[in-house]
């Protein structure tokens, strides 16, 4: 039975209808925390709240207008939601670039700035931000994703900071490949992008720097964020933890 580290406590999690967002939704329910699903999925952010006695809010997070007067009287923050667009820099959409950087980066800083203010009256709160191996490392093809996510890096170490003296840590974790429905419309891209057929992405493209050869599941993204946002983890801060098979290794 999991242990009820969370009882008392208000999560929010961005993108949480589907992938690493919907297995976090059900391990920090199963810590015992109020869940928030955000996602602009309303009916799947709905159907996983009623499944978890948590509550939905359907959201498009890129109308960030709205999201600047916002205030979040949540305890534990994850930011999640994230989109791919995998092009040579010579090809990319501005506008793509801009939005990825809007989801990915701005976002979670509105969030955060959101959510401050109640963390620091609690003197508690987590800030728990999905970013990737791509925040440590570059990628060919991925102009965009990867200066968001090293961008998220930064806003996290920098909320560390500011945040040590309230009771709030912040930290960040770096999966490699996970198998998301994100993850999976990329192959089409990447076969494109290195000229070979779908089913040879997986081995030639995105698992070639890692030591054990396959995709990250959901829910051991979850487990970390589950014992991050947990108790014991008060002195864990400023920190980037790596899930990737070894691919930092190297």
């Amino acid at each position: 039975m999991t242990e009820k580290t969370l009882e008392g406590r208000t999560a929010l999690v961005t993108g949480g209808a589907s992938g690493i967002g919907a297995a976090t939704v059900r391990q920090l329910a199963a810590q015992g925390a109020h869940v928030i699903v955000a996602d602009r999925d309303g009916e799947g952010a709905s159907l996983l709240a009623k499944e978890v006695g948590g509550e939905s809010w359907t959201v498009d997070l890129l109308d960030t207008a709205a999201l600047e007067d916002k205030k979040l009287e949540v305890d534990i923050l994850v930011n999640n939601a994230g989109i791919q667009v995998v092009k040579p820099i010579e090809e990319f959409d501005p506008a793509d670039f801009r939005r990825i950087h809007t989801l990915m980066l701005e976002v979670p800083f509105l969030l955060i700035r959101a959510a401050l203010p109640h963390m620091y009256s609690s003197e508690f709160g987590r800030i728990i931000n999905i970013s990737s191996v791509h925040g440590l490392r570059a990628s060919a093809f991925k102009s965009a994703y990867v200066s968001a996510k090293h961008g998220l890096e930064g806003l996290s170490k920098v909320t560390a900071l500011e945040g040590g003296s309230h009771g709030v840590t912040s930290n960040c974790i770096n999966p490699g490949y996970v198998r998301t429905p994100l993850v999976e419309a990329q192959i089409a891209d990447q076969a494109k992008v290195h000229g070979i057929p779908e089913a040879e992405v997986l081995a030639k493209v995105m698992l070639t720097e890692h030591a054990i050869k396959r995709l990250v599941e959901p829910h051991e993204v979850a487990s970390l964020v589950g014992w991050l946002a947990a108790p014991n983890a008060g002195m864990v801060t400023g920190a980037s933890y790596t899930m990737d098979g070894g691919w930092t290794a190297h």
